[in-house]
């Protein structure tokens, strides 16, 4: 799955939201809830889109619904950003969008059946632009309601990852690995959710009355982060990073499939799996190495992680596995602990928009890369050479991520300095 950590403007929450203890257990019941159908959606058909497209004669597009996909994570803020913080209530803001959202899963079957390249990018486009803006509204929603209690949230987001496990463990059992059917799953979760949010409490729209501005949608003014040594590096090697993330999320799914793998999507559940393994160990690993190398263990882990796809080419599934079960630690000890990090250096006023950077290098530019350059990979190198060498074919798409993530490391080694007091 792709890694989603998210800020929230959580001054905002509603007087008296601190003061529901008694009531915790079961908004803790709820926002959990929430937040597991939520990610079945997006983990029944993102994982193995790759597949299900090669599988209907629309492998040429693979790499473009990707990039398309990453373009919505940036341009999403623009469609919705400003509806759910000026006009609607947050809970209504979500309902609304995973409504949409379900109607446009629900196209989409006949779309590639049709071998329609152009609809079906379109389709995507558009679910995405709805899409994108909830994996941080869920993290807001959560934040705001729990005010006070908010030492719980881990254990609501531990729910993100375990929808992704749910998601891909039914879709392997169903078999619907390669099939459209998968999106028909997910429109019907798609209305549960939607369903789901109605039972949240209700809380005003954050910035009721406020101007538009630009700026604060796409995160301008927190620009003067960048002055801050730790933040730029942070933030390079978060792009760096996030580029090798999109290649795996573009084409891991048709390379299992490719070594002879039944049940792809099964076998991808194994990396939000090892997720939640790997969420817990976090606090203990930090209290004796510290975040530095926390940091850089994560970035290493990904040139292992490509490592272990090359081999599969000839070692088989083992090493396909092992690569998918590293999931954990590559997003948990990168994205996760770089989340914390950057709560540290941000000052209070920029927290969300500093968060908000993050996402903005892993799910859009970094994953726009990713996408764009191992869709023109795929096109230029394995489909010619497929014929005659079968997943030997692939070894291009896994030695550029190989190299990027070994120049990342020697990055952060060379240019990483203590995190620096918040900026006044």
């Amino acid at each position: 799955m792709p890694g989603i950590i998210a800020g929230a403007q959580t001054e905002l929450r509603p007087v008296g939201f601190g003061e529901m203890d008694g009531r915790v257990p079961f908004l803790l019941a709820r926002l959990s809830l929430v937040t597991l159908v939520e990610f079945i959606v997006f983990g029944a058909w993102f994982a193995t889109l790759g597949l299900v497209l090669a599988s209907n004669g629309l492998d040429s597009i693979i790499g473009p619904a990707y990039l398309i996909s990453a373009i919505a994570a940036i341009l999403s803020p623009l469609f919705l950003g400003a509806l759910g913080d000026r006009y609607l209530a947050p809970r209504n803001v979500l309902a609304i969008a995973h409504a949409v959202g379900a109607v446009l899963l629900a196209l989409l079957p006949h779309a590639i059946e049709s071998h329609n390249a152009t609809l079906t990018l379109a389709l995507i486009f558009v679910y995405m632009c709805s899409f994108q803006p909830t994996l941080g509204l869920i993290n807001s929603i959560s934040l705001t309601l729990l005010g006070e209690n908010q030492k719980h949230f881990p254990y609501v987001r531990l729910f993100g990852p375990l929808g992704w496990v749910v998601a891909g463990l039914a879709i392997g059992w169903l078999g619907l690995s390669a099939s459209t059917g998968l999106f028909y799953f997910a429109a019907i979760f798609a209305v549960i959710t939607a369903m789901s949010a109605f039972t949240l409490p209700r809380t005003p729209p954050p910035a009721k009355g406020a101007r538009f501005s630009l700026g604060d949608l796409i995160g301008v003014k927190a620009l003067v982060l960048f002055r801050n040594r730790t933040f730029a590096v942070l933030m390079i090697c978060t792009l760096l990073t996030s580029i090798s993330l999109g290649v795996y999320n573009s084409f891991a799914s048709p390379y299992l499939a490719v070594l002879g793998i039944d049940n792809v999507a099964g076998v991808l559940a194994l990396g939000p799996i090892s997720e939640v393994v790997f969420i817990g160990t976090i606090p203990w690993v930090l209290a004796r190495i510290g975040m530095k190398w926390a940091l850089f263990f994560g970035m290493l882990m990904w040139s292992v992680r490509f490592a272990l796809l090359l081999f599969a080419a000839k070692g088989g599934m083992p090493y396909a596995i092992g690569a998918v079960a590293l999931h954990g630690i590559c997003n948990d000890y990168f994205i996760v602990v770089a989340a914390m990090l950057i709560a540290r250096i941000a000052p209070a006023e920029l927290a969300a928009q500093a968060q908000g950077w993050l996402i903005l290098m892993v799910s859009g530019f970094g994953a726009a890369i990713g996408s764009a350059g191992s869709g023109v990979i795929y096109g230029a190198y394995v489909i010619p050479a497929m014929a005659s060498h079968g997943a030997s074919a692939w070894s291009p798409m896994w030695v550029g991520p190989i190299g990027m993530a070994i120049v990342t490391c020697l990055l952060w080694l060379a240019l990483y300095r203590p995190e620096q007091p918040k900026p006044a």
